[in-house]
């Protein structure tokens, strides 16, 4: 039984995926390398790193750049078989292309390919291609054949991605690394001595364009002027590389310049494809100059003989051999002094890094070590908690980035002396005081200062936080005493009682011995203030005199607050007597004046109140009440002279014991000078009624007579089409001669009527004088003019509505071919069922006339008939919708089942009918109309496009849904 176990790793900018297949006896790795692209997938490669297995999984994802570049990377092959491709997907297909590109690219021959058309034949030849594949340790998974003829572009690119990654990368290497590696190094190992060039990766590095010209400059420099190139001109540094390139170095343009530049992050395949063929060409396979001192070799002499002379053979390829061998040495030499010169750099660096590190760890421990032994103690716990706090963020955020620094510094120290050694250089001496032990002896001092420190603070915050308690306790107390005695000393000194009335005074007595109480409540307060502040003196607290300065301006304004409480009581107590005596008088006035003052404004109210009268009787009822008012005005003078004497006494009293009154009178706001004002006003408005109540009168004699001049013609009107409403409906149910005299009798009823609307204008000129008039009722005529426009106008609507209903019985007689005996019947029927005469039946009178014709039906039936008769829901029938379903009821007109019957014969008896034979049997666009809407037929009996034309023609006559 065997296992699959799958997982990834990071290998530089490359993230690494692998399988282990676990057997009993055996484990299996299957290895695969896997960019990780700019969208974020994964893209299978080959891994030197994991052995020469390569996985191609269904995880490519293409792209614009990618499909352009591997198009060119295969034409640049194909080419020299004579063809090339046009389209990377289609033209793969049948395999012949493909099974051609592994033949150039590998120089091997493959088995001979299949040469038919069909896709077995495809697929036989894409298979001998993936077995090639396989066969150059090339593992493919979740591949196959189909994929590839079927135009798959994701699977077609990553094979062709794979190809590339094994006859194009795979083989490179450079120090010790390969593949994907290996050409980032030969790039950056080349393009080194341009400064301007930066080289880490296969996308951004090179959208400046620099990196593809310092290629060519620095192996063929006569091909571009590397000088007069612009960084910030890339699209002219892009098309020069890949000009140059194609033209001299027989390198296709595989790459577009502005695809690159107008991309965030370039096609990372598209670039490494296109750098390889630049090490390709420059690696040995580079093209070079005839070296001028041999004789030039003819073509034609290789070409056209049989054996070319080995000797000139050999002694040409022997230049290629110098031309580039000297060339290698160089570079291999440079790389090696580069390399001492990196390592010696890299030392020098960690020294410094090493020196100013320790110098900065010892400044550090120098300042702070004097800090921790600072023992001196503050006065406010605020002070100390500062302290505490300091000390803890010193614990919590400044030591410890310390002691990382101090174990980095020792790692960092380690390291080096381990790099020295190995690269056989001396071993590093720090500057004097900087050895590890020295920093080792300063953090000690360090400790032992910290050491104690806390328990220190922590001891004096306990002490300062008694004496706080103690000093906030005092404090607290005074804070709230003085807010208490914040306005008593002033309150107390008030003479408010002084304009005070004798309800206020003893409000204010009373106010004032619950004062009294409270400041015998507070006495213990002040003593605890003063034995808080005692104690504190004995503590030696630091605030001591302010402490002492507060408490004795406390018992100060005590003493004082006592004294002023005594005298105020005494002057309550004499002002209240004095003003009792005035009191009694005052409210003798007040019960007095206020029913006066009541009974003059209600007979003001009463004497300037705008009266609505619209009868004789209620003006006459208004007289008599005046007259009976005006006799009570004797015996009301009298009690205003003995209210005034009341307040004449009170003003006496007041003169004589030289009373300071605070006010007016408390038990009423009424004064004299009111009293007397108001009498003179009733007084005045007396005469002013008398006038207005004769006017009235006269005005209500005038509305009489419009009312009965209203009522007498009302009285015609009204009960005249009343009659004529009974008359027009007797005329619609009874049935005198034919339908053409019921409408000729009609129209000259309604001509009758319409010669009757002078009076109803005579009646509306009545009515607006009665308006103009203001007059709301009439008791001479039981008709309003609203009455009578509404019955007026229903009269004329009446008329309209029989002449309507006779004319369109007429229409659907005519249209029906329905005899006069018919229509009569159907009258009768109707009156006879139409059991409240309203010319409507309901659903039950419906029901019933329907049972007397002979319909057997149930609850279903009725709802359908219902709803062809009452397509409203308003309950009930007209006769109109009777005669229209009796017309169909009684006419001969297509059923569903006649359709259907018709259909049957046009499909030869069969529950079907198809295509053919609508349209063979029915005119085009009625043949269409069918096939658009009929269902397909589901029997048993269904063939191939058979139709359902039963649903179809139930669907027709609304008994299903179309």
């Amino acid at each position: 039984m065997k296992r699959r176990f799958m997982g990834i790793y990071n290998l530089s900018d490359i993230t690494y995926s692998y399988t282990l297949i676990c057997g009993d006896d055996d484990v299996v790795f299957e290895g695969m390398s896997a960019l990780t692209c700019p969208s974020g997938e994964v893209k299978a490669c080959t891994s030197s790193e994991l052995g020469d297995s390569i996985i191609i999984q269904k995880v490519f994802t293409p792209s614009c750049g990618s499909g352009k570049t591997f198009t060119a990377w295969c034409n640049s092959h194909l080419r020299k078989a004579g063809t090339q491709i046009e389209n990377i997907e289609e033209d793969f297909r049948d395999g012949l292309k493909l099974m051609l590109l592994l033949e150039v690219i590998s120089g091997e021959r493959l088995a001979k390919p299949e040469r038919g058309k069909m896709r077995v034949h495809k697929i036989s030849n894409v298979n001998k291609a993936l077995d090639f594949i396989a066969s150059k340790g090339v593992k493919l998974v979740s591949i196959g054949a189909e994929e590839i003829v079927d135009g798959n572009v994701k699977m077609t690119l990553g094979m062709i991605w794979t190809i590339i990654l094994r006859f194009a990368i795979q083989d490179i290497s450079v120090e010790e690394t390969s593949a994907k590696e290996g050409l980032l190094l030969w790039c950056q190992r080349k393009t080194a001595p341009y400064k301007n060039v930066n080289i880490q990766n296969f996308h951004i590095s090179w959208k400046d364009g620099l990196g593809f010209c310092a290629l060519i400059h620095r192996h063929r420099p006569e091909l571009i002027d590397y000088g007069k190139l612009r960084k910030d001109d890339p699209l002219t540094n892009l098309n020069t590389a890949f000009d140059v390139a194609e033209k001299y170095l027989d390198i296709p343009k595989m790459l577009d310049a502005e695809d690159i530049v107008g991309t965030a992050r370039p096609d990372e395949k598209a670039i490494m494809t296109y750098v390889s063929s630049f090490y390709h060409a420059f690696s040995g396979a580079q093209k070079v100059s005839q070296d001028p001192t041999l004789p030039p070799k003819s073509t034609t002499d290789i070409i056209g003989t049989l054996r070319p002379d080995e000797k000139a053979i050999m002694t040409y390829v022997s230049c290629y051999y110098h031309a580039f061998s000297g060339a290698q040495k160089a570079e291999t030499a440079a790389n090696r002094i580069c390399k001492v010169l990196a390592v010696n750099q890299e030392n020098e660096q960690l020294m410094e890094d090493y020196e100013k590190l320790a110098s900065d760890l010892l400044e550090w421990i120098r300042r702070t070590i004097p800090w921790l032994e600072n023992r001196a103690p503050e006065n406010t716990m605020q002070a100390m908690q500062q302290k505490l706090e300091d000390f803890r963020d010193y614990r919590r955020l400044h030591k410890p980035p310390k002691v990382q620094e101090k174990c980095q510094l020792e790692i960092n120290f380690n390291t080096l002396q381990t790099k020295l050694r190995l690269s056989n250089r001396p071993a590093f001496m720090p500057s004097e005081g900087k050895m590890v032990s020295d920093i080792n002896n300063a953090w000690g001092g360090l400790e032992q200062a910290e050491k104690g420190y806390e328990e220190w603070l922590l001891n004096e915050i306990r002490r300062l936080e008694r004496l706080d308690h103690l000093a906030e306790k005092f404090r607290q107390k005074a804070s709230i005493h003085e807010s208490w005695t914040d306005g008593k000393e002033a309150m107390l000194q008030q003479k408010d009682y002084e304009t005070a009335t004798l309800s206020e005074i003893k409000a204010l007595l009373k106010k004032h011995e619950a004062f009294e109480s409270d400041l015998a409540a507070h006495q213990d307060r002040v003593e605890q203030i003063a034995a808080i502040a005692q104690e504190l003196n004995e503590l030696d607290y630091y605030d001591s005199p302010s402490v002492n300065a507060r408490c004795q301006k406390i018992c100060d304004q005590w003493d004082n607050l006592g004294a002023l409480t005594q005298k105020r009581r005494e002057a309550l107590e004499r002002t209240e007597k004095l003003l009792e005596t005035i009191d009694q008088l005052y409210l003798e006035y007040a019960k007095r004046a206020a029913p006066f003052n009541n009974w003059m404004e209600g007979a003001m109210e009463d004497l300037q109140d705008t009266f609505i009268v619209h009868t004789i009787e209620e003006i006459q009822g208004l007289t008599t009440a005046h007259e009976q008012f005006k006799a009570t005005l004797p015996d009301a003078d009298k009690e205003r002279q003995a209210i005034l004497g009341i307040h004449n006494e009170v003003s006496k009293i007041v003169q004589t014991y030289h009373v300071n009154m605070a006010g007016t009178n408390p038990y009423t706001t009424i004064t004299p000078q009111e009293i007397n004002g108001k009498w003179e006003h009733v007084r005045q408005l007396v005469p002013r009624r008398d006038q207005a109540l004769m006017e009235e009168h006269a005005r209500q004699q005038q509305n009489e007579r419009l009312r009965k001049q209203f009522g007498a013609q009302a009285n015609v009107i009204g009960p005249w089409i009343q009659t004529k409403m009974e008359e027009i409906g007797r005329i619609s149910i009874e049935m005198h001669g034919t339908l053409e005299d019921q409408l000729n009798h009609l129209r000259q009823y309604e001509k009758s009527i319409v010669n009757y609307k002078p009076k109803i204008d005579q009646l509306e000129g009545d009515h607006q004088l009665i308006q103009e008039a203001l007059i709301f009722d009439n008791k001479h005529t039981n008709y309003t003019m609203e009455h009578i426009r509404v019955g007026w106008e229903q009269l004329l609507t009446t008329i309209a509505r029989t002449i309507n209903e006779v004319e369109n019985q007429i229409l659907t007689r005519d249209a029906k071919g329905i005899s006069q005996e018919q229509m009569n019947e159907f009258r009768a029927s109707f009156n006879h069922f139409d059991r409240k005469k309203t010319g409507m039946m309901d659903c039950e009178d419906f029901r019933a006339c329907l049972i007397s014709m002979g319909y057997n039906m149930g609850e279903a039936e009725f709802a359908r008939i219902m709803s062809i008769v009452d397509p409203n829901r308003l309950g009930v029938v007209t006769f109109q919708a009777f005669i229209d379903f009796m017309s169909r009821e009684t006419a001969d007109t297509d059923t569903a089942d006649q359709v259907m019957a018709s259909f049957k014969i046009l499909a030869g008896d069969k529950n079907y009918i198809t295509v053919d034979e609508l349209r063979r049997e029915l005119p085009p666009d009625q043949a269409e109309y069918c096939i658009a809407r009929m269902a397909p037929y589901n029997g048993r009996d269904a063939v191939p496009g058979a139709l359902d034309y039963m649903s179809f023609s139930t669907a027709l006559y609304g008994e299903s849904d179309l």
